[in-house]
């Protein structure tokens, strides 16, 4: 059992908790035995798992699970534990993982994305990942200047679905965007100027919704792209929703309108 904060492990792994750290050493950190179960679904490699004896015991068939994928497995003290992990009450169990790839996906959109702009809150954008994902969308593309996609939190508020979903960093997402956009994508942001609410778009066809910083909004550049402005209508005195909501809302409206007319038809007008 590792007991001492001093471990030379030890000390590798808690500096994965720095986005810096976990660029240098091609790792990040999996925490919890949700994230563990998603993982091993779909066969993600694993290099260390640390778990408390504790865990182990209520958890038997994943940890043998988890014994025959990862490289290294340790049993540690809760002492240990509670450094190793972000959130202040760990359930027993974190994982060092290898970097997923997340180069640009193919440029072709089919039915639905998301481009989403310096989002700073990690929390938001595992909302946006997680709800992307359940709404079926096709694939997230991000700036490189947003918030870290292997951030812990990002993972957690992700409820697994981070796995699950196609994504990308962009280092010039306005130039990505115009490319997807000349490719005859409709490409819709949400304003709140905009004359036309977002029911009334016709999100059947391919279509790539632009997301913005969190205060900000979109950058004018990646605003000015968008052939479509919408507005989701607010009450009186309301300013905004927050971004992972607004998102919800279209992604839904897109899923509703598809599931309401036959594929058959929508391919025939959409030629």
């Amino acid at each position: 059992m590792l007991t001492s904060l001093q471990n030379p492990l030890v000390k590798q792994i808690r500096k994965l908790h720095s986005r810096q750290h976990r660029r240098e050493q091609g790792l990040f950190l999996l925490e919890g035995t949700h994230l563990l179960e998603e993982a091993c679904a779909i066969d993600y490699p694993l290099v260390t798992v640390c778990h408390t004896s504790l865990w182990q015991e209520s958890h038997d068939r994943l940890w043998k699970n988890l014994c025959d994928r990862a490289q290294k497995i340790e049993l540690v003290s809760p002492e240990v534990m509670q450094v190793l992990a972000t959130t202040v009450n760990p359930d027993g169990v974190v994982a060092t993982v290898p970097h997923r790839n997340l180069q640009l996906l193919p440029g072709a959109l089919q039915g639905l994305g998301l481009a989403v702009e310096t989002l700073q809150d990690p929390g938001n954008l595992g909302a946006i990942i997680r709800t992307a994902a359940a709404a079926g969308a096709e694939g997230l593309w991000l700036s490189a200047d947003s918030v870290d996609l292997e951030n812990p939190k990002v993972l957690r508020a992700s409820a697994g679905q981070w796995f699950r979903l196609p994504m990308a960093v962009s280092e010039d997402l306005t130039a990505f965007v115009r490319d997807l956009k000349a490719q005859g994508v409709q490409v819709i942001a949400t304003l709140p100027q905009a004359a036309t609410t977002y029911w009334e778009v016709d999100l059947c066809l391919p279509t790539l919704i632009l997301l913005g910083n969190e205060g900000a909004g979109l950058s004018p550049d990646l605003a000015a792209l968008a052939e479509v402005e919408v507005k989701i209508p607010l009450s009186r005195g309301v300013e905004s929703l927050n971004v992972a909501i607004a998102a919800a809302v279209i992604l839904y409206e897109a899923q509703r309108q598809r599931s309401t007319y036959p594929r058959d038809i929508l391919n025939k007008n959409h030629r």
